[in-house]
């Protein structure tokens, strides 16, 4: 393809405009509002953003945002070593639990938005987008924490979805506490910072070209997620993100992400952005699989040079 990219690159490098997350704030802030107005809510709960628009990686077409409601109270989600309990780290158990706590969220919620503002999902809460704000996630979680033998954790957030098991993730570090490591956010600041602010231009180019070539039809763009699109490119060394243009690092992206895909030995070692998680290892191969046929789609279809 001759087509010249730079141009097109740049623009979609850029975050989404100030009205545009303007909205985003208010959302933020009434559901805020809505958990204050809740007596439990209020003192044990703690609202923060999540996903794309914190991690300043969101593109205009993609400007929904991702809240996180974590319980503060004396219930935690313990990951212990191998043939350790609860006892040998003098922990008891909580006296509430998750299910009770997303039952409380969505009653928080209806209460301050209405029924037909909310629908709940299998991980999350739908609040629907109106003209003051924008659709938004409303996951509820626990802390969780990953102890190791000498007594010493380290904490991320857990939830269970309604159809069943467990997710553990990694997002940021919540609360001023040593226990609560950099995680996702402030890696990937680290990165912007060490890679001229590139990085997180290339993320969300990459997310607007994989918008692009699913409203084309072009099937091997639908199954991706942003926030794989944002581990592809935090896998990418600092080195393809020296050009001298957005055409060039994104290029080099796409040849970095494609060559090591193309076998799960290659990229095996590839983590999430939180460092706390491998990105395939552990996963169905196909995770890898239609990310690679992805990145193959966008070489293509940008027409990268080897």
């Amino acid at each position: 393809m001759s087509r010249q990219w730079e141009s097109t690159f740049s623009t979609w490098s850029q975050s989404p405009s100030k009205t545009e997350n303007e909205r985003i704030e208010r959302t933020i802030s009434s559901i805020k509002n809505a958990l204050n107005a809740n007596e439990l809510l209020s003192i044990n709960s703690k609202v923060y953003a999540q996903g794309s628009y914190r991690n300043r990686v969101n593109v205009k077409q993609d400007s929904d945002v991702d809240i996180g409601i974590i319980y503060t109270g004396n219930t935690f989600y313990p990951d212990y070593p191998e043939g350790m309990t609860a006892s040998d780290f003098g922990n008891i158990d909580g006296d509430y639990n998750y299910k009770d706590f997303k039952n409380e969220v969505e009653k928080a919620l209806v209460a301050y938005f209405g029924k037909s503002a909310i629908t709940r999902g299998n991980k999350a809460f739908d609040l629907h987008e109106n003209t003051y704000r924008v659709d938004a996630d409303v996951v509820p979680t626990f802390e969780h924490r990953r102890y190791s033998k000498d007594g010493t954790y380290i904490c991320g957030v857990q939830l269970y979805p309604d159809s069943g098991g467990e997710i553990i993730n990694w997002p940021e570090k919540l609360f001023d506490n040593p226990n609560w490591p950099s995680q996702h956010y402030e890696n990937g600041v680290a990165k912007n910072t060490n890679t001229g602010r590139r990085y997180k231009g290339v993320v969300r180019i990459l997310k607007k070209l994989c918008n692009v070539m699913a409203d084309e039809g072009i099937t091997e763009a639908n199954p991706v997620p942003g926030f794989l699109i944002e581990c592809l490119v935090w896998n990418s060394p600092n080195s393809s993100f020296i050009g001298d243009s957005w055409e060039d690092d994104t290029r080099n992206c796409i040849t970095h992400i494609w060559s090591h895909t193309k076998s799960a030995i290659e990229c095996n070692d590839w983590i999430e952005v939180s460092g706390y998680k491998y990105l395939f290892r552990g996963s169905p191969d196909s995770k890898r699989q239609e990310a690679h046929s992805f990145i193959n789609a966008a070489w293509d279809y940008i027409g990268v040079k080897t």
